[in-house]
């Protein structure tokens, strides 16, 4: 009998160039969205908060429009339902870190021959693309609370949500960069996200606030992705102008009211920062 040679195929080590980590990204990409996916509850639950906060809390509320407004309430909610339904999408994302390092799985990442930084890059672009498919979602029932659907409008607002959904991903990668349990995770995510929701001006006219509370709402971040969904809204919306200079009066630093390029270049840079911070984080030995 001849013994039969199988050729033996060495190890093909990557070569570390951006080809590979580009790879790496998509690869982490491409198992946030399937995890997603699979998860048919979290997609559901995650749309039922801000669906109860913009048609029972927007009924609710419907008396605090102005004598001769003509806007339904609802429809000055609905931008920041949206920067809610992504905001909350973001930070949750970034709780499968702390659940793979948790049970062990992140340091299967951690070894692999590419830079920390790709990992962090692919965690925030799939947590970004799952927070914009839900605000697409709630984006879908404009008609609902009288937005009209305008192609400019829409291109508009799913822009801004991507803008906005990497950034708060950014922040949500930051807080979860160090945390070590999931429990520890969610007490400081909650920490977090109710007052940055709530001085946002996400369910209140920031106009005519006591002067304390106007200071601390330009210190809230979620305040610049919130206005220029609100403007953009308002901007296609049938009302009187002085209910438009009521609900949607923009953001204002003493007496100069900030363009709209002004706030996105403010969530921009947050979202670079907070970016990096977490790519800073993730380089350090785990």
């Amino acid at each position: 009998m001849s013994a039969t040679t199988v050729p033996i195929r060495g190890v093909q080590e990557p070569a570390g160039g951006l080809r590979d980590e580009l790879a790496a990204i998509a690869v982490v990409w491409h198992r946030e969205l399937l995890r997603f996916s699979r998860n048919r509850l979290r997609m559901v639950t995650s749309l039922v908060q801000p669906l109860l906060f913009l048609f029972i809390l927007g009924s609710g509320l419907s008396s605090m429009l102005p004598s001769s407004g003509d806007v339904n309430f609802k429809t000055f909610m609905f931008p920041g339902i949206i920067a809610m339904t992504i905001f909350f999408t973001a930070l949750s994302s970034a709780l499968s870190i702390v659940w793979d390092r948790e049970f062990g799985f992140m340091r299967e990442m951690l070894v692999a021959p590419v830079h920390r930084g790709s990992i962090v890059l692919g965690k925030c672009a799939g947590g970004a693309t799952v927070a914009t498919l839900q605000g697409i979602v709630i984006l879908a029932l404009a008609g609902v609370v009288d937005v009209p659907y305008s192609g400019g409008l829409l291109v508009t607002l799913v822009a801004e949500m991507v803008l906005m959904a990497i950034s708060l991903t950014a922040l949500g990668l930051l807080l979860a960069s160090r945390m070590q349990q999931v429990e520890s995770f969610m007490a400081v995510m909650n920490f977090v996200m109710l007052p940055l929701f709530f001085l946002s001006g996400a369910i209140f006219p920031p106009k005519g606030l006591p002067g304390w509370l106007s200071l601390v709402t330009k210190f809230d971040p979620l305040t610049y992705a919130v206005d220029p969904v609100r403007r953009a809204v308002f901007a296609h919306v049938q009302a009187s102008t002085a209910v438009k200079q009521a609900l949607s009066a923009g953001v204002k630093w003493g007496h100069w009211t900030l363009p709209i390029s002004v706030e996105l270049s403010i969530i921009a840079a947050m979202g670079a920062v907070m970016l990096a911070l977490a790519v800073q984080q993730f380089g350090r030995a785990e």
